[in-house]
């Protein structure tokens, strides 16, 4: 049912693409443009945040009941860090980085092309600009997030697993073939409903946060009220993504915690990940606690993240466009 659902979402932003692209419009990006500039901002954001990323996993997974009296293995980000550099080393706040950097590439091309061709559908159909923003945020989000979920699976499980003897997978293709061998197809999805259900409305409130943020401060820039010289983008962005962070947090949880489920599940560092049927399983062995662990580490990888992001792709996309003679 949810494969069917998220497919159908699809289905209907491909349907909606080819009309939009037709559409007249001030912005001059050709649709390469967009890709490219998605693609190159989605990679350079993954290597900047990649320990941060995978100290919020680890927090992230850890189960610690409250009636537990001894301390968690994993304890805010300094603890967290220092913890994973003294067993792991520091390649191990790097692990998952080449499934990362795939999802990061396909989900920064799939999400700027899909939010920019849906936005070009929407105009001139009366509706005002802020909802514009938040249908095609939520539309670019869900497409995207389905179509490079597999990635963000494998992504959770390398961050998740050991170092040397205790590697579950040793590598990409091997992780590919023993998932798909052991968990058929749908073992990619793991967690899919948790991911899109959490994406629509975060990218929603991303999208309708940064659009009037960046007008704001670009109108301000230039008025001389101001002075972010030249980086409104990066400011919006860091603003926006944190604002849509910590409302949909908890949903971002279950989703890391339902991808390591199946006959892995006990050969992860953290040996205690307990079998998870959704929220209500959490709550009621760690109360609403437990649907906040990480959040901290994840706040403060949001700004940066969305930051890098939108300045990185506003940055690539005025480069394609100069580089082709194209001053507007």
């Amino acid at each position: 049912m949810t494969l069917r659902f998220c497919a159908r979402i699809v289905w209907i932003a491909a349907r909606v693409m080819p009309r939009a692209a037709g559409k007249e419009n001030a912005d001059t990006s050709s649709n390469w443009d967009l890709v490219v500039a998605g693609s190159v901002s989605g990679v350079t954001t993954r290597f900047v945040i990649a320990p941060l990323d995978v100290v919020k996993i680890r927090l992230q997974l850890q189960s610690h009941a409250r009636s537990d009296t001894t301390l968690p293995v994993y304890r805010g980000l300094v603890q967290t860090t220092a913890t994973i550099l003294r067993e792991e080393g520091i390649t191990g706040l790097w692990k998952g980085n080449i499934p990362a950097e795939l999802l990061y590439l396909t989900y920064g091309a799939a999400q700027f092309y899909t939010y920019r061709t849906i936005h070009l559908s929407l105009t001139g159909l009366g509706i005002n600009r802020s909802a514009q923003d938040f249908v095609a945020g939520g539309a670019a989000g869900a497409v995207a997030a389905f179509v490079t979920y597999p990635f963000d699976l494998l992504r959770t499980r390398f961050a998740a697993q050991g170092s040397g003897d205790l590697r579950i997978y040793t590598s990409l293709a091997n992780a590919v073939r023993t998932i798909y061998a052991k968990e058929g197809v749908p073992g990619f999805f793991r967690g899919v409903t948790a991911g899109v259900g959490q994406v629509i409305p975060y990218m929603g409130l991303f999208f309708a946060t940064y659009e009037p943020t960046r007008a704001f401060l670009t109108r301000h820039n230039e008025a001389g009220a101001l002075s972010f010289s030249g980086y409104e983008s990066a400011v919006a962005g860091g603003f926006a993504s944190t604002v849509a962070k910590t409302g949909v947090f908890p949903l971002d949880l279950i989703r890391k915690r339902l991808q390591v489920q199946g006959p892995t599940r006990e050969k992860y560092l953290q040996k205690d990940i307990a079998v998870y049927e959704g929220m209500r399983t959490i709550v009621q062995r760690e109360g609403i606690r437990g649907l906040y662990r990480g959040l901290g580490v994840s706040l403060i990888k949001a700004a940066p993240n969305s930051a890098i992001t939108m300045w990185s792709y506003e940055v690539v996309l005025r480069a394609l466009k100069s580089a082709r003679g194209d001053k507007r």
